[in-house]
C-alpha cells in the first residue's frame, strides 16, 4: 500500500491528472502525469477499468502496479503526480513486465517536454 499522502485519491485530482497531464504509453500501460505542487512528494493514481478482466484480474493487476510503482516513486520529481492506466494487455504480464512498463513511462516523465516547433503556412 502506498503512504496516503503518495496517493491521489479524489475524483477531482483523477480528472486534473488524466485531462491536463503529459500521457506516455509503455508497454501495456499508460501514465498520465502532471507537475502540481512542488513541495508536495510525487503521487500515484490508479485507473484499472472493466476491460481488463473481470474483479479478480483487476484487483491483481492493480495490486501488481501499486507494489511496482512504490519502489519507482521515489523516482519523480517533487509535486508530480502520475496515474496510472492499465490496458486489457495488462492482464496477461507479470510483475516484471509491468515494472520495466512503468521504468520506461517514468522515464520519459522526468525527461523534458521537446519544445514544438511553430508552423509556418
Amino acid at each position: 500500500m502506498l503512504p496516503r499522502g503518495s496517493r491521489v485519491r479524489t475524483r477531482q485530482e483523477h480528472a486534473l491528472v488524466g485531462r491536463s497531464g503529459r500521457r506516455v504509453r509503455a508497454g501495456s500501460i499508460v501514465v498520465h502525469s502532471v507537475q502540481t505542487d512542488v513541495d508536495g512528494p510525487p503521487r500515484a493514481g490508479f485507473v484499472v477499468g472493466r476491460r481488463v478482466g473481470n474483479a479478480v484480474v483487476r484487483n491483481r493487476v492493480r495490486r501488481r502496479l501499486r507494489e511496482q510503482t512504490r519502489s519507482r516513486l521515489s523516482s519523480l520529481p517533487p509535486g508530480t503526480a502520475v496515474l496510472i492506466r492499465a490496458l486489457p494487455d495488462a492482464a496477461g504480464s507479470s510483475s516484471a513486465d509491468l515494472g520495466r512498463s512503468l521504468d520506461s513511462a517514468f522515464r520519459t516523465v522526468r525527461s523534458p517536454r521537446p519544445q514544438r516547433s511553430a508552423r509556418s503556412g
